[in-house]
């Protein structure tokens, strides 16, 4: 069984369904008992970090996920999921993260001549790590990029403007800034390539 966290915010849904798709049985969930009990662990999101971190602070699920990712089980932090892994974003009033990953969660500059948010289709480049594949082609949809502070946590990278850390991996974690779950088949056979680490 895979949990995906319930927190109030996020594509939960089209996650299920793509994980049920790929023929895996995963449970939406707020309990952090059930979340804890399985096999892999999902933290998506969608909006403003703020938001997520108090809502993910007021039903306990803050320390669940440090619990979690110290089980040595497999986690996937997804979009905002994966900014949540950082120690802080710039995000509104300088928001606290999650800090399972050292480094920051900045915007976009504005000067790049770009549309902010990112919001389309997009080349992995740099890749490391064997859940990814160099120039997957995924969809991303975000205003904010993570700027880790060790380079070995960065998994591969996309360039908007500028080069920046499109996932992160460090032992039983991989987050990604993209979403799988609306990347086509590319994006399933990257959840699919995670999640068989949890049968």
């Amino acid at each position: 069984m895979i949990s995906i966290i319930d927190y109030g915010m996020g594509n939960l849904g089209s996650v299920k369904k793509a994980l049920t798709y790929l023929g895996y049985e995963s449970v939406i969930t707020d309990d952090p008992t059930v979340a804890m009990a399985a096999e892999g662990l999902i933290l998506p999101g969608v909006g403003a970090i703020s938001q997520a971190m108090y809502a993910l602070k007021d039903k306990k699920l803050d320390s669940l996920v440090h619990r979690y990712v110290d089980t040595g089980r497999p986690f996937l932090g997804i979009c905002l999921g994966m900014q949540m892994l950082f120690e802080s974003s710039e995000e509104g009033r300088a928001v606290a993260g999650l800090g399972v990953f050292p480094g920051q969660v900045l915007r976009f500059p504005s000067d790049m001549g770009l549309k902010i948010p990112q919001i389309g289709w997009n080349n992995l480049k740099q890749v490391a790590h064997p859940d990814l594949r160099q120039d997957d082609y995924v969809y991303f949809v975000h205003s904010f990029y993570c700027a880790p502070a060790r380079a070995e946590d960065i998994a591969a990278t996309t360039e908007y403007g500028i080069e920046y850390a499109s996932a992160v991996a460090r032992e039983n974690v991989l987050a990604t800034q993209f979403h799988p779950e609306k990347s086509g088949e590319v994006g399933l056979a990257i959840l699919n390539r995670w999640a068989r680490r949890t049968r």
